[in-house]
């Protein structure tokens, strides 16, 4: 059973307003493992940026970690990223909501000119380095655009996310529900999810390709 190939899931919270997403997430998780892969969740041990009340939509006033609220969608089995190496997987995948844009980096205020967590940087460089794939879901390929610069991505077809891209080296292809696009020479796949009006089950085939595409490129 050691022939099973394993990838590195970066969480960033617990919900699609102030952390990840979590159908985006369990259809990853779900993918990984109707291909016969295996997973571990990592998430940075880090304040979340705000949390917001997700039925009205206003912000509380409390403080969450964005590592013990990401433990909530992978049943406790999570490591601190700092603790991640590359050499140990097979690939690294990180699910969107907006978590991806406000605590994994900054991209939902500063835009092209965002900063990233560097725990989160750290990962993306080390996996890329090893030439092992990667994998971005919804707005998570704006933190893939800012560390690796020149890298062909989908968020789907949101003009303004799309100009933001363009201007941190990237293009951008426009994609539609469940479709992926693959970047062969830097191996990053990525599909837009709910970047675009979707359904859970849409979700689960933009995820499904996406670990597919991800496996071929191991």
């Amino acid at each position: 059973m050691g022939d099973k190939k394993k990838f590195a899931v970066i969480l960033s919270g617990c919900g699609n307003k102030d952390g990840a997403e979590i159908h985006e997430s369990v259809m990853t998780l779900w993918a990984i493992h109707k291909h016969g892969a295996e997973f571990q969740c990592f998430a940075p041990d880090i304040s979340q940026h705000h949390v917001l009340n997700f039925i009205t939509g206003q912000e509380m006033t409390e403080t969450r970690n964005v590592l013990v609220e990401s433990a909530r969608i992978a049943r406790g089995n999570i490591k601190n990223l700092k603790e991640y190496q590359a050499a140990e997987y097979d690939g690294l995948i990180l699910p969107g909501g907006l978590g991806a844009a406000k605590n994994l980096s900054t991209f939902a205020f500063d835009g092209p000119h965002c900063f990233v967590n560097p725990d989160v940087e750290k990962a993306v460089r080390d996996t890329a380095a090893l030439g092992k794939p990667i994998g971005a879901l919804c707005i998570a390929p704006a933190i893939i655009a800012r560390i690796l610069g020149k890298v062909e991505i989908t968020i789907g077809e949101d003009d303004a996310t799309e100009a933001a891209l363009t201007k941190m080296g990237a293009s951008h292809s426009k994609t539609t529900h469940g479709e992926i696009v693959v970047d062969r020479e830097k191996k990053v796949v990525t599909t837009p999810c709910y970047m675009l009006d979707a359904r859970v089950d849409q979700i689960g085939t933009g995820a499904e390709n996406l670990v597919k595409a991800m496996l071929e490129l191991t």
